[in-house]
């Protein structure tokens, strides 16, 4: 027998392999910020600060872009008549979006690299050096105007890494079996029937109210953008009042962009009727708006003004989701509470509309926790006078939609069995 001529080479530890991905994908989601500062300080956008703030300031960008918590300290005759401190909080979803996107192309890769029983040394191992990752910018970062927890440095951003290392693997799977080692189909069958049509129907509630808020919040991102094209004007006026060149430009831009889809969550709120504030005291409605001064944020030349004529027509996005939504469910065929209230009762007016009110409600539930859940986290605080009020409140947001989403529930799965009637044969 023949032996090789070269040794073979090592393989790289599962952990290893681990720290390699996430720390990849921290450098190029950290590349996002530090490109465009870099760019506004070279341009001399910061006439005041030194190359060392400049990189405490990109520093501080990439935390906030993972949705860690920023504590500002104002000095004396900003924010009062003392010195005070603030908390800026906001989740931007358009940039979150980057490292999540970059941990689920790792969560592949790493799946595919791992046995079933194998997987967690290298989402261990991603997940630790993210943390690691975090802690050390939040160090770095530290300056008397700005600083970041530790504790919320080293947690915060591996929750989004930890979201796209299990949804890349799970994609590159298949199956959860796969995953984890265990097969939940086999568990659900070793149920009872009663049990496994019970959660049929649970499950295709909480899909059917998915369904209602993935629905409002697309016709609520085409209102925000058909609102911005009609205001262009205005917004193109904010935009020459900044006077911050290219490079002070594109960073506003990016900015916007970045927050576009919390823009778009704060429209699905001012769709219900709720509304969403930009500041204490104010209140920005279908029917009415009230505001303050705002910041010179381009985008905000696209809110509406004063008493909006056919503002009410907006109410009916969360019907038509919720309509969407019923239909959705006759057509999944997972009613089996109508099929049991029938087993039941042989008054079929009765159960009928036992069953439908009952859906409706459960669906409105399910989206209302939903909405409610995006409200919140679109919430913004820039940590400075009434400013610390930006976006919706999520319990008015989820009581108004869940009951605007139960009303299309029940008027989609009333006119399912018409929509889905068979064509007569000749």
């Amino acid at each position: 027998m023949k032996l090789p001529t070269k040794p073979r080479s090592l393989p790289m530890p599962l952990w290893l392999q681990g720290v390699f991905e996430l720390g990849q994908a921290a450098l190029i989601s950290a590349l996002l910020v530090v490109l465009p500062v870099a760019a506004v300080w070279l341009t001399g956008g910061f006439a005041d600060r030194t190359a060392e703030s400049a990189a405490r300031l990109a520093g501080q960008g990439w935390l906030v872009m993972h949705g860690v918590p920023l504590v500002l300290q104002f000095p004396a005759g900003v924010a009062g008549a003392e010195a005070s401190a603030g908390l800026l909080h906001v989740i931007p979803f358009g940039l979150i979006l980057v490292p999540l996107l970059l941990a689920w192309r790792a969560g592949r890769r790493l799946a595919r690299a791992s046995y079933t029983d194998q997987l967690w040394q290298a989402l261990l191992g991603a997940l630790v050096t993210y943390a690691a990752i975090g802690a050390a910018v939040a160090y770095m970062s530290t300056s008397a105007d700005a600083s970041a927890p530790l504790a919320a440095g080293a947690l915060i951003p591996p929750v989004s890494a930890g979201m796209g290392l299990i949804t890349g693997a799970y994609r590159e799977a298949g199956a959860w079996s796969r995953l984890v080692g265990v097969d939940f189909a086999a568990w659900v069958g070793r149920t009872s029937q009663h049990s496994r049509w019970a959660g049929s129907y649970a499950w295709s509630v909480l899909r059917s109210g998915f369904l209602a808020v993935l629905v409002a919040a697309g016709l609520s991102a085409v209102l925000l953008a058909v609102a911005i094209g009609l205001n262009w004007a205005g917004i193109a006026a904010i935009y020459e009042r900044i006077d911050g060149g290219i490079a002070g430009a594109s960073v506003v831009t990016l900015l916007q962009l970045g927050l576009l889809p919390n823009f778009a969550a704060w429209t699905m709120a001012w769709s219900t009727g709720a509304g969403f504030a930009l500041g204490t005291g104010s209140s920005i409605t279908p029917l009415a708006s009230t505001v303050g001064p705002l910041p010179a944020l381009p985008v905000l030349g696209a809110l509406p003004a004063g008493i909006l004529e056919y503002g009410y027509a907006a109410l009916a996005i969360p019907v038509v989701a919720g309509l969407l939504a019923g239909w959705w469910f006759f057509r999944e065929g997972e009613n089996h509470f109508d099929e049991w209230l029938v087993l039941h009762s042989k008054q079929r007016w009765l159960t009928a509309t036992a069953s439908t009110l009952a859906l409706a409600g459960l669906i409105g539930i399910a989206a209302g926790l939903g909405g409610a859940a995006v409200a919140a986290l679109s919430r913004a605080s820039l940590g400075l006078g009434r400013l610390t009020e930006l976006g919706p409140d999520p319990l008015t947001v989820g009581l108004w939609f869940a009951i605007e989403v139960a009303v299309g529930a029940l008027l989609g799965h009333a006119v399912g069995p018409l929509l889905e009637r068979e064509p007569r044969r000749r």
